[in-house]
């Protein structure tokens, strides 16, 4: 149990340094007239950019922890070091200084895991999808490199799974979502088995691709479960992207492309719907909704499906090649702690993404109970927002700042065409671009394959990327 209580007051001395490093950082700004000008979104944007130039002139620091004194007790701790983490303790950096930051991580690799899609189709490699934690951890940022295994809000405190107990001021919640393989009987151990992958893990992300290069005939099986995940349109989009692998192989008519989903539509918002299903009749795959995986026995190559809507009706078919969307779910730390929902998921208000009940506890991206798709599209708008709830809430002001819900699919249709799917809260297109985004594109294909793992590794994650909604705003000028 966490007993820890909120630290003693710090030393004068530790006063005395932080209050020479925020004159200090206040004189700079005062002799910075770009930045002290800057109000406009489109002015921000340019200084962003200013800003990343500067940055790549030199390659990235490596952060190290070894030079920094381990604290109990930080202004404001982030929990995960996820797209979410790392981008909110860039901007907590630039709030209340790095020495005032910690992020609580275990991993050594950091994924940016939207390109998985394409891995598993072999258009990119897995190597090209991650970078070593500690070059994208803010630099002075303090990094526990420990597992969070309680929180105790009402303490304002935390403990690890090696039992060290840390305090805050201010805690942000980034701890995604957690794949529950195991919710499925004969996984994950079946995937020592051939013929059988899935997207959505870095150790089973390549047996996507070993198993399209080795189909020959039969069913090709594609799944989503009965619960939320991570970007929702990953498991049809490996679909759409092994169908273009057969026809350029010539094992296209050999081939049984089968989407079970639990679902009962093929997409939430009806305008890519409606693209999709034109797709779907045009290359011949059959969708059965309301289907979800229960079973698999990789050693006779057979998965099983009970009907969402009559339990205990199942129905077993052989497979040539399976792909796995597994069960997803709040972390099972989130889980038994007093910060969630019913439902397990981390209970923060919908516009401004501060908890409900603990007023300096914030969340951000997968592991929130927000109505809206999990993606790091999705963060990137989260982020913003966040940041500006918090830098109100420092004040002692009320948040202003709405969050609309704002998320974004890129829908892989084939090797070089995108559906840039774009959306709110009420399921209503928020498009970009001033085009029909519902219609397949080689534009948005290169965006979605080099673009936006530019904008994520050397903008989101720094900080400097809020989201597309300025340039929408820029874009759709004069425009009803």
């Amino acid at each position: 149990m966490c007993l820890c209580v909120l630290p003693s007051p710090v030393p004068r001395a530790l006063h005395l340094r932080r209050l020479k490093c925020r004159l200090k950082l206040r004189s700079s700004v005062k002799m910075t007239p770009l930045v002290a000008v800057v109000s406009s979104p489109h002015a921000r944007l340019f200084t962003c950019f200013f800003r990343l130039g500067a940055q790549q002139a030199s390659p990235l620091q490596l952060h190290t922890g070894t030079s920094l004194a381990a604290k109990n007790y930080h202004e404001v701790l982030v929990l995960g070091g996820g797209s979410g983490g790392i981008t909110m303790a860039s901007r907590m950096k630039k709030r209340v200084g790095a020495e005032n930051v910690a992020i609580i991580e275990p991993s050594e690799r950091h994924f940016y895991q939207p390109i998985w899609t394409l891995v598993g189709a072999g258009a990119k490699q897995l190597s090209s999808s991650g970078r070593p934690t500690a070059s994208v951890i803010p630099s002075g940022v303090e990094w526990i490199k420990d597992r969070v295994a309680e929180l105790s809000p009402d303490k304002n405190c935390i403990r690890t799974d090696t039992g060290k107990e840390i305090s805050y001021k201010y805690l942000i919640i980034a701890l995604g979502i957690q794949l529950d393989y195991g919710k499925i009987k004969g996984l994950p151990e079946g995937f020592s088995q051939p013929k059988i992958g899935s997207n959505y893990s870095v150790g089973t992300v390549e047996k996507t691709w070993r198993a399209l290069q080795d189909f020959k005939e039969g069913n090709a099986i594609f799944t989503f479960p009965n619960t939320p995940v991570k970007c929702a349109g990953a498991p049809q989009k490996i679909m759409y992207l092994s169908e273009d692998y057969f026809r350029k192989t010539g094992k296209r008519s050999k081939a049984n492309i089968i989407f079970n989903t639990s679902l009962g539509s093929i997409f939430g918002v009806k305008k890519y719907a409606d693209a999709l299903l034109e797709i779907i009749q045009e290359r011949n795959l059959t969708v059965n909704y309301k289907q979800n995986l229960i079973e698999v026995r990789a050693d006779k190559q057979e998965a099983v499906f009970e009907n969402v809507d009559k339990p205990g009706e199942t129905q077993v078919i052989s497979y040539e090649m399976l792909h796995v969307t597994p069960p997803m779910s709040a972390p099972d730390v989130l889980k038994k702690s007093p910060v969630v929902d019913d439902a397990g998921w981390v209970d923060v208000d919908k516009e401004t993404l501060q908890h409900k009940k603990y007023s300096n506890v914030f969340g951000i991206g997968d592991c929130t109970n927000l109505p809206t798709s999990k993606t790091a599209a999705a963060v990137a708008a989260q982020s913003g927002i966040l940041d500006r709830t918090m830098s109100l809430v420092m004040k002692n002001e009320a948040p202003m700042k709405k969050y609309d819900g704002y998320t974004s699919c890129p829908l892989v249709t084939s090797y070089n065409r995108v559906i840039l799917a774009e959306f709110d809260y009420n399921l209503q297109p928020m498009e970009t671009f001033p085009f029909d985004q519902s219609k397949q594109r080689l534009s948005m294909y290169l965006m979605k394959a080099d673009m936006m793992p530019f904008l994520y590794w050397n903008m989101m994650l720094r900080g400097y990327w809020g989201g597309p909604a300025f340039l929408r705003k820029l874009l759709h000028l004069g425009m009803s």
